[in-house]
């Protein structure tokens, strides 16, 4: 398992820095090579022998600070990093050095997973007392978690890693630890009858107030972003729901206390839940305009559950409206691309009839700075994954940028990311988000020896998937991929959108388009 994705990590440090060196022990022997600026100054050579117990890596770099905003490195980061190594390694003694200060930092958890997470509770009153741990392994895939809960609330730790890299934005793994938490306390509650009449448990009660680490190691990884923070592989769900599903109904009927105690909390928070969702009545318009006669509301009452699809088309919206979890997931067709508004003032923007039914359905005016009336907790742009479908979720993002800043901001709005491909092998299905992730799963199919012959069609558009398919690659919160709409520098954000979209600056886009026309995947 490796966390390497293109093995250009080293290749990075050494263009970026003014010197490097590299020292290999192994077999007996002890290796050095040396760069400056980017090239081999030394060559590969023998420089003398050890023991042959005695090896590993050295490496020394001197960053070039002409490529940083600081030359300074981060200390507070280089400590977390280094300890989740010790934590994933258990028994692994990791230490660092502050010359600069002359301070040492020293950490091995001989217990691993469950180590760590008492002493970073140390203080707090947790349920169970030990974490519940686990582990899983197989030929291409691995599971390590410890869990426990907060009754009195606290600071929780929330950690993930995938091949020992931190996912700082959770991913599909973090999904599949939820849900097999959520299946195996349901699954304890029906069995003993527990529920009052009228609780229905949602993920989010048993989510509350949780601590967890969790660990997995994948043979081929996929990420969201070059930053490795968020794990997108989609087969990872499952497998990590499966198998703590399993692990942790076993460990409540043994632990019936600890189950029966954990029954009381979270049933305690349903009905917190419930309460409060009654008190925020999701808007039904009583007054002023109604509803748009193609929105497919949702029958919950609980707005931040609460999940909008603006679906391209009203093939796709049938099958969305098909595939969504009616309780919490409302679906709207669009027909066709909406209205370029990025230079259309607020007061004209609801002339158009796609854009007056989003405003509507989604109870916030344009330039409006009140966003208390909104009735979803997600905002989701659904679209083709094509160019077509590209073109329609950028004008569906400018018109949030523009004339919904605040919903924006409040981190209201995200794009999902729909497969282009499907691949069969047997009775495997695999989803593939684009040309490479597609090549990513046939490389892997054929590493593993995979029988069966190999199936891949190209989905044209939403409208090609029935419901069950769409649910489980665009909709399904388990298996889903959606990208959270952000700005991080408000002048950039307009600057690129007025560049893409405004009619004044043509000639920057054609110039754009020539520089930049290749990276398009037509």
């Amino acid at each position: 398992f490796s966390g390497g994705l293109h093995g250009v990590g080293v290749s990075v440090v050494n263009a970026l820095s003014k010197h490097l060196e590299v020292w290999v022990r192994r077999d007996g022997h002890e290796y050095n090579i040396a760069f400056a600026d980017g090239l081999k100054v030394s060559e590969l050579e023998e420089i003398g022998s050890v023991g042959r117990r005695n090896t590993g890596t050295t490496l020394r770099f001197w960053p070039d600070p002409s490529y940083f905003d600081s030359p300074k490195f981060s200390l507070s980061r280089l400590k977390h990093v280094l300890r989740a190594k010790a934590v994933l390694c258990p028994g692994l003694q990791v230490s660092l050095l502050d010359e600069a200060s002359a301070e040492t930092w020293e950490w091995c958890y001989q217990g691993g997973l469950s180590d760590y997470l008492s002493s970073e509770l140390v203080d707090l009153q947790t349920l169970p007392e030990a974490p519940f741990t686990g582990a899983m392994q197989s030929r291409h895939e691995a599971a390590d978690w410890a869990v426990c809960w907060l009754p009195e609330g606290g600071d929780a730790v929330t950690e993930s890693y995938v091949n020992l890299i931190p996912t700082a934005q959770g991913g599909t793994h973090v999904n599949g630890l939820r849900a097999g938490l959520t299946d195996a306390v349901r699954e304890f509650c029906d069995f003993r009858s527990l529920l009052p009449r009228g609780i229905k448990l949602a993920p989010e009660d048993i989510w509350e107030r949780v601590a967890f680490v969790l660990s997995v190691k994948l043979e081929d990884p996929q990420f969201s972003g070059q930053t490795k923070e968020r794990l997108s592989s989609r087969e990872c769900a499952a497998f990590v729901s499966g198998v703590v599903k399993d692990a942790f109904s076993l460990y409540l009927n043994q632990h019936t206390e600890v189950g029966e105690a954990l029954a009381e909390m979270v049933i305690a928070n349903a009905q917190k839940r419930q309460r409060a969702g009654k008190k925020v009545l999701r808007k039904k318009v009583t007054s002023g305009p109604a509803l748009p006669g193609k929105l497919a509301d949702c029958s919950g009452l609980d707005v931040t559950r609460g999940e909008l699809f603006l679906v391209e088309g009203d093939s796709a919206g049938g099958s969305a409206k098909q595939a969504r979890e009616r309780e919490y997931q409302a679906v709207m067709p669009l027909r066709g691309k909406i209205l370029n508004t990025w230079e259309v003032e607020a007061d004209d923007v609801l002339a158009s009839k796609e854009v007056h039914d989003i405003s509507v359905a989604i109870g916030v005016d344009p330039a409006s700075d009140d966003i208390s009336g909104l009735r979803y907790g997600k905002i989701c742009i659904l679209a083709d994954a094509d160019s077509d479908g590209a073109h329609i979720a950028t004008l569906l993002c400018a018109l949030f940028l523009k004339h919904y800043r605040p919903v924006v901001a409040a981190g209201h709005v995200f794009v999902a990311m729909p497969p282009l491909y499907r691949i069969d092998v047997g009775k495997e299905v695999y989803y593939a988000l684009d040309d490479a992730e597609k090549q990513g799963v046939l490389d892997r199919i054929t590493a593993e020896g995979k029988r069966g012959k190999v199936n891949v069609q190209r989905f044209k558009g939403l409208g090609e998937m029935n419901p069950m398919q769409l649910r489980e690659t665009t909709m399904s919160p388990d298996t889903r991929r959606l990208v959270q709409l952000t700005i991080d520098d408000e002048d950039d954000a307009d600057q690129l959108m007025d560049m893409l979209l405004a009619k004044k600056r043509a000639g920057d886009r054609k110039s754009w388009l020539e520089t930049k026309g290749d990276m398009a995947e037509v």
